[in-house]
């Protein structure tokens, strides 16, 4: 009995014991975890609830105690994980070096303790007869932590991985909005693929280039993707993110109402290793919008040098952003600022401070229908081709008309009809 005990009190003073990773118990499984080994040393008939709540918290990830705890440390952000983001490990002071190899040996003693230790600790100590069923998954990930024998000589391997996947919300989410001044990641971002848009290839591929500029580190220019509804514009943008999200890059969704943060955003991801796109879609402006001014300054700059690590790629159906009234333009008897033209014409101009527009123009029958066929191929439609270009025809003609968006909605609607009609 105390030789239990005994390992209990360790694996609670390991824990207690860190310096730069305590937020990796933070979360529900975490804490419940140190709950449970705290009813174990203290509280015989509360040990069993509280190994419930581990088992419940832990199953609900869907992961193993082992697998949760090195995607915690991987995720983990602290002054050691921000700093090897930048840095070498042979550039850190050397009390942060210390901290960190006694952390990790720490978290590898808490990762060794397994479901089978903690069913029998509660059985002996709940003095029941029947030991609580063990919570056990295989092993999902096969990282350098689940290989090191010693986590304390893992540092080299911990920079490289914090370099590339980063830290924090920018190491467990790809996609993110901007809310009431914070930056909230995407659990379930658009899943749509660059190879599903089709009839816009020269288009789709000067994106992917000035993307890839990007990403390499070379200057990139802030897009302006204009053009008719439907046209995909959107749907390019997001399917940047899953062509390239492994390679480092994020998508930062910021609407209409946030555009006078932009700037205060460019620099939260500044000095990120990351590489991030602001969408902005469908955009416009009214007469005096602030945001007009905010995103001006990302898109030319000010004193502050600009963020290589940033761009703007923004939609539009209009190919003026700011509307033009009538009754703003400037009549000789007006009574009105001299310089009344130059301020129209910098309204109607504002376009020109993206480095690159890309247009995209109604989609015609030809183009309509090979998008169509496109999307038929990849949802395993049967229909001959007759067929489905007839179907296609008749529903552009009652719906939508004729647009990628609109080749969409009809392959789905077809695809739960002869589902359903074949039931």
């Amino acid at each position: 009995m105390s030789n239990f005990r005994n390992q209990i009190q360790f694996l609670l003073q390991e824990a207690a014991s860190l310096l730069l990773y305590q937020s990796v118990f933070s979360g529900e499984v975490g804490q419940s975890f140190l709950q449970l080994l705290e009813t174990l040393n203290h509280q015989e008939t509360r040990c069993l609830a509280a190994y419930g709540s581990w088992f419940r918290s832990l199953a609900a990830t869907g992961q193993s105690w082992q697998d949760y705890l090195i995607t915690r440390v991987l995720c983990d952000d602290n002054p050691l994980s921000s700093r090897l983001q930048k840095v070498s490990v042979e550039e850190l002071p050397p009390a942060l070096v210390a901290a960190a190899k006694q952390d990790l040996q720490a978290l590898q003693h808490l990762y060794n303790c397994s479901g089978e230790e903690l069913s029998g600790w509660v059985k002996a100590t709940a003095k029941v007869n029947l030991q609580p069923v063990v919570w056990h998954l295989e092993r999902a990930s096969t990282t350098f932590l689940h290989q090191q024998s010693d986590w304390a000589e893992s540092l080299e391997e911990l920079a490289r991985h914090y370099g590339k996947y980063g830290t924090g919300i920018f190491a467990e989410f790809k996609a993110f909005t901007w809310q009431q001044g914070y930056l909230q990641g995407i659990a379930h971002p658009d899943p749509v693929r660059l190879s599903q848009i089709v009839g816009y290839e020269s288009q789709k591929a000067t994106l992917v280039k000035n993307t890839e500029f990007l990403l390499a580190g070379y200057p990139a220019l802030h897009v302006l993707l204009y053009g008719s509804r439907g046209s995909g514009k959107s749907s390019l943008v997001k399917g940047l993110l899953n062509e390239y999200g492994t390679r480092g890059l994020r998508l930062v969704e910021v609407g209409k109402a946030q555009l006078q943060d932009l700037p205060t955003i460019v620099e939260q991801l500044r000095d990120l290793p990351q590489k991030f796109v602001l969408f902005v879609d469908d955009l416009s402006f009214e007469e005096d919008d602030d945001a007009f001014k905010a995103l001006k300054v990302v898109l030319e700059g000010s004193l502050t040098a600009k963020a290589q690590n940033v761009v703007v790629y923004a939609t539009s159906n209009r190919r003026h952003l700011v509307r033009e009234f009538f009754s703003e333009r400037p009549r000789p008897s007006d009574r009105d600022e001299v310089q009344a033209w130059d301020t129209l014409q910098e309204k109607l101009s504002f376009s020109d401070r993206f480095g690159l527009t890309i247009t995209f123009e109604s989609a015609n029958q030809s183009t309509y229908l090979e998008i169509v066929h496109h999307l038929a191929e990849q949802a395993k439609i049967s229909l001959s081709a007759t067929e489905l270009e007839f179907r296609a025809k008749q529903w552009a003609t009652r719906h939508n008309g004729r647009s990628g968006r609109s080749a969409r909605q009809f392959i789905d609607f077809l695809q739960g009809e002869l589902a359903l009609g074949n039931n």
